[in-house]
């Protein structure tokens, strides 16, 4: 796969139907795979964490998580034209995983939000199988890792947030033999309805970071990042 590259940090020009058809590649494959969601904030803080930088390389697919990834490939003249989100693609994972009958285990959040996530993914996925759920306050991971081996799952979700997430999974995953694994990092608290998301309308016109930014005003620091982002990339460009 030719994946474009934005400040030494990967990303896949993928939308999500084909980001989905390669999750079908994988699990047919069989072969230990992971997802990982590229955003702006992340790519900053890979320029002053090489381990960071290396982890987020080494997955098999980096998804446009964030519209500044979007803006980056626009003006570089790339081929990513939509946001493929964690959460969106989740969710279509656990569709496709209804469709098809893959297996699917959940690990992490707080005590009871996981279940309450799997409470409303059935409902709206009849014939979802998820064969574990654990929240991520475990003492004995050596207890989960071999409950994971014990139920066989075609896909495992790890909500620890990032990149906390993909370091274990990254960790683990020859172990597990899991064909996908992607960390979900809040996922599960949105799905669960513990916390609100932008509306439809915001997140098509790639808002969603304004809404959030109305709802909690203390992340504007975060969020700060995109145009320091953007004018590194377009250095970059320049350079070359």
């Amino acid at each position: 796969m030719v994946k474009e590259r934005y400040l030494g940090v990967d990303v896949c020009p993928l939308n999500m139907g084909q980001v989905l058809l390669e999750v079908d590649r994988i699990i047919m494959e069989r072969k230990p795979s992971f997802i990982v969601a590229i955003n702006p904030e992340k790519i900053m803080k890979a320029q002053e964490d090489e381990s960071l930088k290396n982890l987020l390389n080494s997955a098999t697919i980096q998804i446009a998580d964030g519209v500044g990834v979007v803006i980056a490939s626009i003006l570089n003249g790339g081929r990513i034209r939509s946001r493929v989100t964690g959460i969106d693609l989740m969710i279509n994972i656990c569709k496709r995983a209804a469709e098809r009958g893959y297996r699917v285990y959940i690990l992490g959040a707080k005590p009871g939000v996981a279940d309450e996530a799997v409470k409303v993914l059935k409902e709206r996925f009849h014939g979802l199988n998820v064969v574990g759920v654990r929240d991520g306050y475990f003492k004995d991971e050596e207890e989960v890792i071999e409950d994971i081996k014990r139920k066989n799952p075609d896909i495992l979700f790890v909500a620890m947030g990032s990149p906390k997430q993909e370091y274990w999974i990254t960790k683990h995953m020859e172990r597990l033999q899991v064909p996908l694994l992607m960390g979900i990092g809040g996922s599960l608290d949105v799905i669960s309805g513990n916390i609100k998301r932008a509306p439809k309308i915001m997140r098509k016109l790639g808002l969603e970071w304004l809404y959030r930014l109305i709802k909690e005003p203390w992340r504007y620091r975060r969020m700060s990042v995109l145009p320091v982002f953007l004018c590194k990339v377009l250095r970059e460009r320049f350079k070359r």
